[in-house]
């Protein structure tokens, strides 16, 4: 194994994408969803197992966890988000349920979604990321005990407690609870009175791949990325692994092992692009700022799927992009103020945090936006009109706007200024014009949509 050089890590996207930034359900616990374990395969031909189907989440749900059916419906539905599709499908999807006219026609729909049972249950147990700890929320720093390193982006004080892009402490996660998410895919025969694993139990392949739901790796420092089962099938794994060709079954034991003795930090993670990823020049350093502007993206050699861009401290700025830098990345923005951000390529997901009076306008995200601890924002999207109208103040305000322009317009047509005239009158308007951009600091806005020199350090990509 060491001349192998195995790197296993856990996939970001689940964490990223998939868990709710919200405490979890009381009865995501291991209790009730070593239940529900038992429950899905005992149903098998009801549409429970290998698939789960939506109704028969919804009765799981509603039923026996007590959850309301949209919350049933969210938790369901961000799953079905993560699997892998092309974007012409996720658009023929959203169109199709869009043109549904009804809610039977709705609900008609939605009974066609199953998802994979195993990675479900997968799913649910990794919400338990955000689950509020007493200990922490009454104690904070000051309760002993171990330290579980952060990553340096959330190395600081915040009102935040959610761990969506802290890859330290999604490695913290697995590692913890390896054990549980293992004994969530035995088969419930396997497990003892007290309901846990034998150093006997074994866990069939399809277990395995529900686990690449969560981690994944490399060979000998190689950047292709395979999946957990690809890598635990491979001929000079099996050993390691816990693998018999004979059972066609992994010893838990031996496997629960090998991957806590390979799992590593993502390589692809938001810590490598803070910390060894390119160093971007869209934003620029506002003079009197104390706080450093800082874009970064993940290296080059960050494989589809884990691509990242991290900005944070932009203040009072006009950023406008479309990149391939940008196109399918995961997109943090963090403490951006006072300005006009524009991402006009296809991203993954985005997340915007700790914002204030700032104005963003994204292309199509393919997978989520989320939004927390800002204040003041606009955001815009790629959308032709606005639903509705627009508000009716707002648009009252824009025609008087316009009436303002088009008598001033007027009384400068009127006022029959000689060509020298026009040329001083032009003159004096450009003049204040710049004196009270820079009286209001907006001037700062259109210096930043100046192209950097050709002598710049960073990249502009």
């Amino acid at each position: 194994m060491d001349q192998l050089n195995v790197q296993l890590w856990v996939k970001m996207e689940p964490f990223l994408v998939g868990v709710l930034q919200l405490p979890p359900p009381s009865k995501f616990s291991m209790h009730y969803l070593r239940k529900m374990s038992s429950y899905v395969r005992t149903r098998a031909n009801d549409g429970c197992y290998p698939r789960l189907s939506w109704a028969m989440w919804k009765h799981i749900a509603c039923g026996k966890l007590q959850l309301t059916e949209n919350l049933a419906w969210l938790y369901f539905e961000v799953f079905d988000s993560l699997v892998e599709r092309t974007a012409e499908e996720r658009l023929e999807w959203a169109e199709t349920m869009c043109s549904c006219k009804s809610m039977e026609e709705y609900e008609k729909l939605k009974s066609t979604l199953s998802v994979d049972t195993l990675q479900f249950l997968l799913f649910l147990y990794i919400q338990q990321l955000n689950k509020v700890s007493l200990r922490s929320a009454v104690m904070g720093d000051e309760w002993p005990g171990p330290r579980i390193r952060s990553s340096p982006e959330f190395s600081g004080k915040s009102i935040c407690q959610y761990k969506n892009w802290d890859d330290y402490s999604h490695l913290s996660f697995i590692l913890t609870h390896l054990a549980d998410l293992l004994e969530l895919l035995l088969d419930p025969d396997q497990l003892t009175v007290s309901c846990h694993s034998t150093h006997t139990s074994l866990l069939p392949l399809e277990a395995i791949q529900a686990l690449s739901f969560l981690i994944e790796g490399t060979v000998d420092k190689n950047r292709t990325v395979y999946l957990l089962h690809e890598l635990a099938l491979w001929n000079p794994l099996q050993a390691n692994s816990g693998y018999s060709k004979i059972s066609k079954t992994f010893s838990l034991h031996k496997l629960q092992a090998w991957l806590k003795y390979s799992l590593i930090l993502n390589p692809f993670g938001a810590s490598a692009c803070i910390k060894s990823g390119k160093k971007l020049a869209w934003a620029q350093q506002v003079e009197g700022t104390t706080k450093r502007t800082k874009v970064a993206c993940s290296p080059y050699t960050a494989p589809e799927g884990h691509r990242m861009v991290v900005m944070s401290q932009v203040y009072r700025q006009t950023l406008a992009k479309s990149s391939e830098t940008l196109v399918g990345a995961h997109v943090k923005i963090n403490q951006c103020n006072e300005s006009f951000i524009y991402l006009l390529s296809s991203l993954r997901s985005v997340t915007i945090e700790k914002c204030r009076n700032s104005t963003f306008v994204l292309g199509p995200v393919q997978m989520a936006i989320h939004v927390q601890s800002c204040d003041n924002l606009k955001m815009d999207g790629d959308t032709m009109e606005i639903p509705g109208g627009l508000p009716s103040v707002y648009k009252k305000a824009m025609n008087h706007r316009e009436q303002r322009i088009q008598i001033w317009q007027k009384a400068v047509k009127e006022a029959s200024l000689t060509r020298e005239q026009r040329k001083q009158f032009q003159a004096l308007v450009e003049h204040k014009f710049n004196e009270w951009l820079i009286q209001t600091g907006n001037r700062q806005q259109l210096d930043s949509l100046v192209p950097p020199t050709a002598g710049s350090k960073q990249v502009a990509a």
